[in-house]
Formats: C-alpha cells, structure tokens, sequence
C-alpha cells in the first residue's frame, strides 16, 4: 500500500515539536511537504503558502493545518476543494459555525476531515473513559495551569481575537473531559479575565454540569510558574479517578494504572490515516462549543497588562 503523503501546513512550535516526529514515528503516513511563509525543514520540500504548495508541490494526499486558528477555516476549504485529505489542529477554527460547511465540504468531495483532538488520544483517556461508563458521577475538579511564556513564547495571536488564550490549553481538558463522561456538559457560569492590553483571557475560572446535574469546576491559568498542573479529578459512587500530567497518568483511588505509553500526536495520525481507508471523517466540535459558551456566559474581569 502506498504511504499517506501528508504537507504540514503552518510550522511553528506545534508542527515542529509534535507533528514531525509523530508522522516520522507513524506506519504508512509520510511528510512530503512544509508551506508557512517563515519556516521550513531542511530535506522537505517547501512554499510559502498552501496556494502555492497545491500549484507548484509535490503530489500530496493529505494536509496536517497547524496555523492560528483564525486562518484554518480559508486553508481547509482550499485543501477540501482540491481534494486533499485535512486534519485541523485543535481547535478546529476560531469560531463553531465555520466548522459546518467544511463538513459539508468533506462530504461532498468524499474526502476525509478530522477535528484533531490531540489530548483525547492522552494514554490514560480510553481506560477512564471506560471506567466511567458505568459509574455515577458525584462531581469533577479540573486544574490545568501553566506558564504562557514557557509553552507558548512569541505567539501574540494567542491573545487577539479567535486565538482563545487560556482557553487554547484549557480545550484540551474539555476534549478529554467532553471524551471521558457519558452524555453532555453544560456551561452554568464562567469568569473570564483578560489582561488590559490583551483581547483574550489569562485565566478562567469555570463551573459546568453534566446532564445528571454532578458540578463540574475548572481552572485555568496562563500565570503559573513551576510545575503545571494539567489534571481532572473524577468523584464516582464507586471510588475516584484522577487523570495527571495531560491524562498521560491515572490512578484509581490513588492507585496507579498501568496504560499504554504511545505518545498523543502517533496515536492521532495513526486514527487519521484510519479514517481516510474507511472513507470516513471524525468532526467532534463539542470542546469547541463549550468555549463558546464560556465566552457567552462568562463575566469580565481586568486584570494587569502581560508583557511577555
């Protein structure tokens, strides 16, 4: 069988850092191109733009879009279009509403469209979410917290408009949160606070509740120095859950389960590439919606200007 040949489309830390190696690591999958304006991989071929890479490239099969979120839209109806595979870094767009006609894209091009939540393939995500199907939710505490500057040096669009600040980690835990628990979450209040020069907030403070009404709290925090804190605490009537470190750790009453330890981005091409042999898409927006709402609901607060 011919090898999935996929361009990464957008190459920033992301691409660079996870992207790559999962693609080099993933059986049938090939990176035969880079397009991004300012970066490139030594050895792969390169354009400036997706335009350009689809007039003047290599045959490709697939598109991997790991640019800003404001531009995925444009560059994944372009891809669709030309009928190319494309797997949407998360978050799939800046808004819910311009995910629906990709979809309708897909369909009508029979090509595969793939909402990538990376964090769902976390190895401790599936074993939880098994554990949980049976159980009654009490409540669930969600922490994720970490250094903006650290894991995410010199992305100012991260603040603007469509870039969700905070938020872009923190959709990480509602994928896997929105994974994990049976049936669908609810977005009661929200605080959102936006430093003064930002458009964005640095830290959220959230309260959610699942359709059998177990509360449901969250942190964020973009301000955190040290260790981060990227975990959710899972009260059960049979016991508790706790997913650490990005789900990549559970225990079971503090117990320590053994999971698999294939890393997120291998697991997720490896679903792609699966997904395009069945003729099939997987467009989950419901993280996505649920950030929406947060913003809907949430109240403002100022806080001091970020500098990096």
């Amino acid at each position: 069988m011919n090898p999935l040949r996929v361009a990464i489309v957008g190459f920033g830390k992301i691409a660079r850092d996870q992207h790559v190696p999962a693609i080099a690591a993933t059986e049938g999958v090939e990176l035969v191109a880079v397009a991004d304006p300012n970066a490139s991989l030594p050895g792969v071929p390169h354009a400036a733009t997706l335009d350009q890479l689809l007039r003047d490239g290599p045959e490709i099969d697939a598109v991997s879009i790991c640019t800003p979120p404001q531009a995925r839209q444009r560059q994944a109806a372009i891809a669709l279009a030309a009928g190319k595979h494309v797997l949407l870094e998360k978050p799939p767009g800046a808004t819910v509403a311009e995910v629906m006609p990709l979809q309708a894209a897909a369909q009508k091009s029979r090509r595969t469209l793939f909402t990538a939540w990376h964090s769902r393939f976390a190895p401790a995500v599936e074993p939880a979410r098994q554990l949980l199907a049976d159980r009654k939710i009490a409540s669930v505490r969600i922490t994720w917290k970490e250094d903006v500057r650290v894991w995410h040096p010199g992305q100012a669009w991260i603040f603007e408009a469509g870039g969700l600040g905070v938020f872009d980690p923190g959709i990480n835990a509602l994928s896997i949160l929105t994974r994990i628990l049976p049936g669908s979450l609810v977005v009661q209040t929200a605080e959102l606070y936006f430093p003064s020069n930002c458009e964005c907030p640095i830290a959220a403070t959230l309260e959610l509740r699942d359709m059998r009404g177990a509360p449901i709290h969250m942190e964020l925090d973009f301000r955190q120095t040290g260790t981060e804190s990227w975990d959710i605490h899972v009260e059960t009537d049979d016991g508790d859950l706790q997913l650490s470190k990005g789900a990549s750790v559970l225990h079971i009453d503090r117990q320590a389960v053994s999971v698999a330890q294939a890393t997120e981005y291998s697991r997720l091409y490896a679903h792609f590439a699966a997904l395009i042999r069945a003729k099939t898409s997987d467009t989950d927006v419901s993280p996505l919606m649920l950030v929406a709402d947060a913003f809907l609901t949430g109240r403002r607060i100022e806080v001091d200007a970020f500098h990096e």
